[in-house]
């Protein structure tokens, strides 16, 4: 992980570089205060979304929860983008979050389970928007055609690695169990509650295609917010042409799961897609820069916010131990 943080932080350098950080810098400055302002705020609200999709998925919590499920999915979103977990500890730290807050441990895995899966169907149905938006620009472009082995690719890879995802979650689920029963006995009635807790939710229709909807809300919101920065950064590009760069972001920033915060492969992906919409490399490399930025503006407080949380509820069990 070390060294695909290494290999991504030399790329995004070189990538800047070859683009030159003067021009990067005074497109991202067009921005000014109040607009990375309300860029930070339709990111929040964004969170919002994808909080209410993951409630959606835990039948039985009340909608008065809402900001709870949305502040863990702003907890699990920080730490992928700013520590050096990847997305493994996100998901970890997201989970916990709900957890320490008394939500049963089997609807909160089932319910991220089922949200996982909701998002990577609504990710796949947004990415195959934005490949149909770029086919159009394969038979008019030659130069477009330099992005096929990528956008086919990535996609390739997600839907696999969501059929995957669908289908292995109960074995999966259960051979887990059988292992740990080895080290932590009890362990297996703790899967097998999980796993009920599957079977029932996804038996509840509507919620799960109320949690594809609102997570597909999510990535057209997110992709909005890219947007809505061009436009402040004064290119003129229509909002078609932004959400089909934006799917192809996010569909490589999947697929680099591994590498912390996607680091290097998002500014590189930017470097070569803007173009093809008649977008300045620098200007897409700015909103890569304002992205990074938000990052941190949101992420540094969540991070510290959650690590007070954390140790009062250490300090809290130290005295009633």
């Amino acid at each position: 992980m070390l060294l695909a943080t290494l290999v991504g932080l030399a790329a995004a350098v070189w990538v800047f570089g070859s683009i030159g950080f003067g021009s990067v810098l005074a497109a991202a400055g067009r921005i000014g205060i109040g607009g990375f302002l309300v860029f930070c705020a339709i990111s929040i609200s964004t969170f919002l979304i994808l909080g209410a999709a993951w409630l959606a998925a835990a039948p039985g919590e009340p909608l008065t929860r809402v900001g709870l499920f949305a502040w863990a999915r702003a907890v699990r979103e920080a730490v992928s983008d700013l520590l050096p977990f990847s997305q493994i500890g996100g998901i970890v730290v997201g989970t916990r979050t709900l957890t320490t807050a008394g939500i049963p441990a089997s609807r909160v895995y089932a319910s991220f389970v089922v949200d996982m899966t909701t998002e990577m169907g609504a990710q796949l149905v947004f990415t195959l928007f934005g490949l149909t938006m770029m086919l159009t620009l394969f038979a008019a472009d030659g130069e477009a055609a330099a992005l096929r082995p990528l956008i086919l690719g990535g996609t390739g890879v997600m839907a696999a690695v969501m059929v995957m995802f669908f289908f292995a979650q109960r074995p999966a689920l259960g051979l887990a169990g059988r292992v740990a029963q080895h080290f932590l006995p009890g362990s297996v009635v703790a899967m097998t509650g999980i796993t009920d807790r599957l079977r029932e939710t996804y038996a509840l229709r509507r919620r799960v295609a109320l949690a594809f909807a609102l997570n597909l809300a999510g990535w057209i919101a997110s992709a909005i917010g890219g947007w809505v920065v061009l436009r402040m950064m004064g290119a003129d590009i229509s909002i078609w042409s932004a959400l089909s760069i934006e799917s192809l972001i996010f569909t490589l920033r999947s697929v680099a799961f591994a590498v912390p915060g996607a680091i290097g492969v998002q500014e590189a992906a930017y470097a070569l897609a803007a173009p093809l919409f008649g977008l300045p490399p620098e200007t897409a490399l700015a909103l890569s820069l304002a992205k990074r930025a938000r990052d941190l503006a949101i992420g540094l407080p969540t991070l510290i916010i959650w690590q007070i949380g954390e140790a009062r509820a250490v300090a809290h069990a130290v005295r009633k131990g």
